[in-house]
């Protein structure tokens, strides 16, 4: 099992968020998510989004803290990386 999670740095809705994410598959990492308590709604595209309040938790659980830019290494190496504006594959972009 390898769930991620970057440092709580980006700011929305007037709080700061990390990024929970699974270089295994979307299974795993909807369980841990489940484990941790967040809501399905916290899920967007590849990841969930955590509030800075739930990182310690997440990593008390067994989420290994990484940089954000680790994160989006592993998921693309995985193959799981959603990034958002990308077409879909056979897709034109105009």
């Amino acid at each position: 099992m390898t769930v991620l999670i970057d440092p709580p740095v980006w700011p929305g809705r007037g709080r700061l968020w990390s990024h929970l994410v699974s270089d295994v598959s979307f299974e795993e990492l909807h369980a841990f998510a489940e484990r941790l308590g967040a809501p399905p709604r916290a899920f967007e595209r590849d990841h969930y989004d955590l509030p800075s309040e739930r990182y310690e938790a997440a990593v008390a659980l067994g989420a290994v803290p990484v940089s954000s830019k680790e994160i989006v290494a592993r998921l693309t190496a995985a193959g799981l990386r959603r990034p958002k504006h990308r077409p879909a594959p056979g897709r034109p972009s105009g």
